[in-house]
């Protein structure tokens, strides 16, 4: 985390495939954000009272104003967080989906009758009010879009501070949607650091929920310091998550699809499969088919279309994913990086012991450990040892077994012969201290109302 004085009044936001400043943005101090949360409180008030339709409309013409300039946030994205050209268009066109999603919602937020005697009985989903969503920087747009759609359309105003390092496209985002029709004021955008802008949101009163994405750490305090004014809050987390593979498997396919699950994004990615567990009778077939998988995965220019793998946020979280690895380390794989300026990493899988400091801490970089294990019971112990739990996958043919291991891996997210954790359909959360709540799928509204129940009387 980078450390900045506590009078900073603007972010320089460096391209870390270069390492050049590309932009400056003012900071929002303290003062600015309670005037933003007035603001948002007045707009909030107007909101939750149009007709559900005129509000779904509204957020629709966001989602088409996003997907009219998909190109132009992708080309941010690359510049700011320095992530492929593929994987930036595929984040922008997110945003629009999770916006269209979040506008079928509106005029479905029902509540219930419930049968009582002497009178009728029902409930609603009232908005919060105001909402702070807190963005990290490894995926800037879709999670910030995460929190931002459903709050919308439940009714709240949203006052979104994205991470120091990648504030352009949520201050692209904000403008979009002044530019669609919603309100002044309604979806705001507060950049500067975590301990400056983000503790402003997090004490004031006037905020009723703190959606948060980041490191265990930070999200610690966070909720301790919403538990003062009993914020609502919904915490997406750290993650070490398992991908076993079952001598059963189809291993071929699985070895080549393991580089993806922990070099996409660079391996700053929560989800990332970074602990792979092997059964020992395919240990050394699936480390021989693996190689070739993790060198294909091109590293280079973020604006190749070719380019698979792009470089590390900021020189910072190179030395932290170096720490892990040092250069007298003995490594399985080691594939190829660009020399000269930008914060590159090559990709890396070390063999390792369930109790290396690899095997159980988040790197958060393009580094794996492979780990054999003889049995079933093995395989869930292994996949258990770590206080996460938000993400994995297993590889297996027999059905019984894929059932029975889903259930066994204490973790809110698996995926059977597949890498896939996020769907904008489905919840999507962590078990342990890899968060606490829920977001996206056909819930994804209701974390963002109080549900308010109302009895009238019948009785004469």
């Amino acid at each position: 985390m980078t450390v900045h004085p506590p009078d900073i009044t603007h972010l320089d936001v460096t391209d870390p495939s270069t390492e050049e400043v590309i932009a400056t943005v003012p900071v929002t101090g303290p003062a600015e954000v309670g005037a933003a949360v007035a603001r948002a409180a007045a707009a909030q008030a107007g909101w939750a009272a149009l007709a559900p339709g005129d509000r779904a409309r509204l957020l629709r013409r966001f989602a088409a104003a996003v997907d009219d300039h998909l190109e132009e946030l992708a080309g941010l994205e690359v510049r700011e967080a320095g992530h492929p050209i593929g994987n930036a268009r595929w984040e922008a066109g997110n945003v629009r989906d999770l916006l269209e999603y979040a506008a079928g919602g509106v005029e479905r937020l029902t509540g219930s009758q419930i049968p009582v005697p002497g009178g009728l009985d029902v409930t609603f989903h009232e908005p919060l009010g105001v909402v702070a969503v807190i963005a990290p920087w490894n995926f800037p747009m879709p999670i910030a879009a995460w929190g931002t759609a459903p709050a919308l359309a439940a009714g709240n105003a949203v006052l979104l501070k994205p991470a120091e390092t990648t504030p352009l496209t949520a201050l692209r985002l904000a403008a979009l949607a002044l530019e669609a029709g919603l309100p002044e004021g309604l979806f705001q955008v507060l950049p500067g650091p975590g301990p400056v802008t983000g503790a402003a949101l997090v004490e004031h009163p006037g905020v009723a929920k703190v959606v948060f994405t980041g490191s265990t750490a930070v999200g610690k305090a966070i909720m301790a310091k919403c538990a003062t004014t009993v914020k609502r809050v919904t915490l997406e987390l750290g993650g070490k998550s398992p991908n076993i593979v079952f001598a059963d498997a189809d291993v071929e396919a699985a070895a080549a699809a393991a580089p993806g699950s922990f070099l996409d994004n660079t391996g700053q990615d929560c989800c990332a499969r970074s602990r792979i567990l092997v059964q020992a009778p395919v240990y050394d077939r699936f480390l021989e088919l693996l190689e070739p998988a993790v060198r294909s995965f091109t590293a280079g220019d973020p604006a190749d279309p070719a380019t698979r793998m792009g470089p590390l946020i900021s020189a910072a979280q190179r030395e932290r994913v170096r720490s892990y690895v040092p250069e007298s380390a003995p490594a399985a794989i080691r594939g190829d990086a660009p020399a000269g300026k930008g914060f590159w990493y090559p990709a890396t899988v070390l063999e390792g012991r369930p109790e290396d400091r690899t095997a159980v801490e988040e790197i958060f970089g393009p580094v794996a450990v492979v780990i054999p294990f003889t049995d079933e019971a093995e395989a869930v112990r292994l996949a258990n040892a770590t206080d996460y739990g938000l993400s994995g996958s297993l590889w297996t043919r027999d059905v019984a077994r894929a059932i029975r291991v889903s259930r066994a891996v204490a973790a809110g997210n698996l995926s059977v012969n597949s890498h896939s954790s996020v769907r904008y359909w489905t919840p999507f959360g962590g078990f342990r201290q890899s968060g606490l709540g829920r977001e996206l799928g056909p819930d994804a509204l209701h974390a963002f109302t109080e549900t308010k129940n109302v009895f009238i009387s019948t009785e004469d």
